[in-house]
């Protein structure tokens, strides 16, 4: 039961985590100079392949692949 109640409170945060964007995780992490570009720049690549692959998920070619890639990116790092 304990474990129950620690899984459930931990969820929520979780979740939070996956819909922050980069540069609000580079603040909370307070992240500066070469850290923080190393670690915008790897979130950034990673958040590019992930929307990448949503797109073929999506059968989107084109025009609204390129559109949905650079809206998904642009989300994602938070510029």
């Amino acid at each position: 039961m304990l474990m129950t109640l620690v899984a459930s409170l931990l969820m929520p945060s979780v979740a939070m985590a996956a819909d922050a964007t980069c540069n609000a995780i580079a603040k909370e992490k307070n992240l500066h100079g070469a850290a923080l570009n190393s670690f915008v720049t790897k979130c950034e690549k990673d958040a590019k392949a992930k929307c990448d692959a949503d797109a073929k998920a999506k059968n989107l070619h084109g025009a609204a692949e390129k559109s949905f890639t650079t809206k998904c990116v642009k989300d994602a790092s938070g510029t």
